[in-house]
């Protein structure tokens, strides 16, 4: 039997029925929603391998239930929808959809996308069984059990705090947005997030203080295109 457990998001009930079962006759493990909110829900305790979702749900659209998911999982969405034009196409991936098929689809492609997808995760969880620590000088992130470490001493950080190192870790080399780190660190929703992200900045800097920055990340430097330190135009440098 098939491990991948699928979330399949369908408020029309034949349409549904035909996934599920499908599903069930190839041996993959799966769950059901017929509403937005509850994909949301079922997504964030059953923590699905892929989502098939369709867009015209009775409570909320379905590029706001992709929206929020991505504000904090990276789980393969694909999206099944009556929604033919490219700009809705476009949106949908634009929020972070995975891919995109549409009403009326045959059972085959359906299957040939999901084994496409299932091949993407067996290669995104080969790369990360390689690279499940992080290391830089006297820097060590050990993203399996989630702990940092300077020195070989454990760093106590929040989870804001250890979600935004391992962001710097990753783009090690580059410069960032203050626009993409919020968005990464606290979802879609960056708009309203420059309050706590200056806080942030502040409280790792008495964090971090005595720890001496490793090859290749730099301390925090705030930089303004406007004179005001945390607008829109902040960047992040980590050299």
């Amino acid at each position: 039997m098939n491990k991948l457990l699928i979330l399949a998001v369908e408020d029309d009930v034949p349409v549904l029925n035909l996934i599920t079962t499908t599903l069930k006759a190839q041996g993959y493990r799966f769950l059901s929603a017929q509403t937005g909110e509850a994909a949301v829900m079922e997504t964030a305790s059953h923590n699905p391998d892929i989502v098939l979702l369709d867009l015209g749900l009775p409570d909320l659209d379905g590029i706001e239930v992709i929206r929020r998911i991505r504000s904090w999982s990276n789980v393969p969405i694909i999206v099944i929808s009556a929604r033919s034009e490219d700009t809705d196409k476009i949106d949908a991936l634009d929020a972070g959809a995975d891919d995109y098929l549409t009403k009326p689809f045959s059972v085959e492609e359906l299957l040939a996308r999901l084994r496409v997808t299932q091949r993407r995760l067996a290669l995104m969880q080969g790369a990360g069984a390689q690279e499940s620590v992080y290391q830089n000088g006297e820097l060590k992130i050990d993203y399996a059990s989630g702990c940092a470490y300077f020195g070989g001493e454990e760093l106590h950080l929040t989870p804001i705090e250890y979600k935004l190192l391992c962001l710097l870790a990753k783009n090690t080399g580059k410069v960032l947005t203050h626009k993409y780190i919020t968005q990464s660190v606290w979802g879609s929703n960056w708009e309203m997030t420059w309050l706590p992200y200056g806080f942030l900045w502040r409280r790792c800097g008495k964090s971090w203080r005595r720890v001496p920055a490793p090859p290749g990340i730099s301390r925090p430097i705030s930089e303004s295109g406007t004179g005001c330190c945390g607008s829109n135009k902040s960047i992040l440098r980590v050299m």
